[in-house]
């Protein structure tokens, strides 16, 4: 598997910026095409065929999205990499949706609660990961990331979504200096580790030219928590991880871990559902 569409969430966040200059780098280092998404913000579903209504909201809208995608068009020129703007009528999780469809990769940011909009029933890197089957790239809202993926963690429980995890995430495991696989009390789940947890995942990465080192870690404390607490000690620039949860009309219930680390997140994280 490799990287050849990069699909970024294009918006008028103070993170926007940070996340589209992530993006750009990626795509440039995987020689891939990178693709930015801005939205009116208005469900596809309230208005048909995109008819103009309540005065000229609509052409402001619209015009508040194309100035967006001239800053990422700036900054996909500085980057060198072949890229797309799209301007799509719909709300953001509704758009991203649909379009990761055509998508390797797909880079969102940690919902800000200093800029959430008062209106959201969710947040729109759960709902995104939960409801497509492409990898979903999450940056925390704190802080400064640009470059990852040379000291990476993945967190493996033997799950299917741990798995599609690994995989997915084989473009940048390929290519880290460092991945070190950790499992959490992994003695609790001997029908699924078996006699030598870690060895199989260790095995099938080592196939895949990853260099990986498999971390026994017995923790009291959530596991979530124990997953930030590890990537701080091993210094980790990338997490790997499955996302757990289920989806219902307008509702997102995510696992305990999943939340936590879309909560409190200290370093970027590659999600599959």
């Amino acid at each position: 598997m490799t990287y050849k569409t990069v699909l970024v969430h294009v918006d008028q966040s103070s993170h926007a910026a940070g996340r589209i200059r992530l993006a750009a780098q990626l795509a440039a280092s995987h020689e891939a095409h990178l693709a930015g998404a801005a939205m009116t913000g208005i469900s596809r579903f309230i208005y048909p065929d995109g008819v103009v209504f309540i005065g000229g909201i609509i052409d402001s809208l619209r015009e508040r999205a194309q100035n967006d995608l001239q800053k990422f068009e700036e900054a996909a020129r500085r980057a060198g990499v072949s890229f797309e703007r799209r301007l799509t009528e719909d709300d953001p999780a509704g758009a991203l949706v649909l379009q990761a469809r055509y998508a390797d990769l797909v880079v969102l940011s940690q919902t800000d609660p200093h800029e959430r909009d008062s209106g959201d029933v969710y947040d729109l890197p759960e709902y995104v990961m939960l409801n497509t089957a492409r990898p979903v790239l999450t940056i925390p809202y704190a802080g400064a990331f640009d470059k990852i993926g040379t000291n990476i963690l993945v967190a493996w429980d033997g799950s299917m979504e741990a798995t599609r995890a690994v995989t997915n995430a084989l473009p940048f495991l390929r290519r880290a200096r460092n991945v070190d696989v950790a499992l959490f009390n992994p003695e609790r789940q001997s029908d699924v580790h078996g006699q030598e947890p870690g060895a199989d995942v260790a095995l099938y990465l080592a196939r895949h030219g990853v260099k990986v080192n498999v971390l026994l870690q017995p923790t009291d404390m959530d596991v979530g928590n124990a997953l930030l607490s590890l990537a701080a000690d091993t210094g980790a620039d990338l997490l790997v991880m499955g996302g757990y949860g289920h989806t219902r009309f307008r509702e997102v219930l995510l696992g305990g871990v999943t939340k936590t680390i879309l909560d409190c997140m200290t370093l970027p994280v590659l999600f599959s559902h």
